[in-house]
């Protein structure tokens, strides 16, 4: 047995993991990264980028058949659906070498291909090493989670960890699971050629502000998805080729079934218990600092720190984590400023408060600025209206914002920053934007905060009066 002391042993190289890894090694720490299986996790082999990769090639075959609106022909197209998923895994090769390996061992980190387990308080084993460190970082993300539904495990089901491997197109793709995941799935096979019926057992996109999902939901019935919600899956038959789900609603059959109900984090390998960490379902129990509660040496980043369930969310972990371990600085995650998007279209972002958070919080206090896409000029253009931003505003200062439309993912970032860094709307109402821009959709919700105070007010309007008839 191999024996190994360091600064800082990671466990995990998805997101989190890796950013730290990155950042203390070039600060000077040593580093020790243990990863059992895909340099690069869960984002980058089966969620983020194949998803929107997949999401892509749909987005093409969709705006061939939709040219008439633009004087441009509808054509019917030709769906390869094996080529798109070479287009998926050629993205992924693209991207893997900045998580590689060889590029972390290329920055000075040691990198041991086999996943870590505690055997105690100090000491991590991976394969026939065992690493004492000062500190470690578990950043084993999450999978997907997969309930207990009678006849499940008799009948060949997919994940996100597998449906990009499929290579031949379903006929009829069932999805258990009306979150963002099986939502962009669902209307990314839909614009393959694939029949679509989702079976959601509550509220399709039941976290978001639901008059925004409204918008994106009308948009994915057009298209011919097929969305059963309050159906809970209660069993599941059939063979290869032909599984029915069965719902109080009635049996949806299908050719594939992808489930995609939500997500389980990975701590089962870690031997938590034997490092004397403390830890539920959700993950690592950690305070404000990501700092296991038990085991001052141990600290969590990304899904198993019992949080938000982002990429972004793990590399910003990884930044507080940076500082405190580095450094010794204090150093807490907040969340208010986190954003997130689904990219279905039109898409939907979220960044603080919903409507519904923020007047429970603020009753009376708060103002919702609104802003339809349908008054934006570019989006005119490119035929691209459906949408609304909505923004929770509190003495001035926005507490949270939700976009639904074109480019909702990208717009989400300026409300992001300017609660991030506790910004005015004055901020955003005196920025200057190019014109025509769809960027514009943001100011124009800030001047929706400032117009009745300056346009209904009748002060205003008695300064000007008096200025304009005093002014030599």
């Amino acid at each position: 047995m191999k024996r190994i002391k360091t600064d800082i042993c990671v466990i995990g190289g998805g997101s989190g993991g890796l950013s730290v890894a990155a950042g203390a090694v070039q600060m000077g720490a040593k580093v020790v990264l243990l990863e059992g299986h895909k340099m690069g996790g869960d984002c980058l082999n089966y969620g983020c980028v194949p998803s929107k990769a997949l999401i892509a090639s749909a987005k093409q075959a969709h705006a061939m058949n939709h040219g008439a609106k633009y004087g441009v022909s509808d054509v019917a197209p030709t769906v390869d659906y094996a080529a798109a998923k070479d287009h998926v895994h050629d993205v992924i090769a693209q991207i893997a070498p900045v998580d590689s390996v060889d590029r972390f061992e290329g920055l000075g980190v040691q990198v041991i291909q086999e996943f870590g387990r505690f055997i105690s308080k100090t000491e991590v084993q991976a394969g026939d090493t065992v690493i004492e460190a000062r500190r470690f970082v578990v950043a084993t993300g999450s999978g997907p989670f997969v309930p207990p539904i009678p006849g499940i495990a008799d009948v060949p089901y997919y994940t996100n960890e597998n449906i990009f491997d499929l290579r031949e197109r379903p006929k009829h793709l069932l999805i258990i699971g009306g979150g963002p995941i099986g939502m962009e799935m669902a209307q990314a096979h839909r614009r393959l050629g694939c029949e679509v019926t989702v079976i959601e057992g509550m509220k399709a996109f039941g976290k978001d502000d639901p008059e925004m999902a409204a918008i994106v939901l009308e948009n994915l019935k057009a298209e011919g998805v097929n969305i059963i919600e309050e159906a809970q899956a209660e069993k599941i038959s059939g063979k290869a080729g032909d599984v029915t789900v069965h719902t109080p609603k009635g049996d949806f059959t299908g050719s594939h079934l992808l489930v995609a109900v939500g997500r389980k984090v990975n701590v089962e390998k870690l031997d938590l218990e034997k490092g004397g960490i403390a830890f539920d379902r959700t993950g690592l129990k950690v305070g404000p600092d990501l700092r296991s509660v038990t085991n001052k040496k141990v600290y969590a980043a990304g899904d198993v720190a019992g949080g938000l369930q982002f990429t972004h969310v793990a590399g910003y972990h990884a930044g507080v984590l940076i500082r405190s371990i580095l450094f010794g600085l204090p150093a807490r995650q907040r969340t208010d400023h986190i954003p997130w998007a689904t990219y279905t279209d039109p898409e939907l972002a979220q960044v603080g408060l919903t409507e519904a958070q923020a007047k429970k919080k603020y009753g009376p206090a708060l103002e919702v600025v609104r802003f339809d896409f349908h008054h934006n000029d570019r989006l005119i253009a490119e035929r691209k209206t459906k949408g609304l931003i909505k923004v929770m505003v509190v003495k001035g200062r926005p507490v949270g914002a939700t976009i639904a439309g074109h480019m909702a993912g990208e717009l989400i970032g300026m409300w992001a920053m300017a609660i991030a860094n506790r910004m005015k709307m004055s901020a955003i109402a005196n920025t200057v934007l190019p014109y025509p821009t769809v960027s514009e959709v943001n100011k124009r919700a800030a001047g929706a905060y400032f117009s009745p105070r300056l346009f209904d007010n009748p002060n205003v309007k008695r300064v000007v009066g008096f200025v304009q008839r005093w002014l030599p």
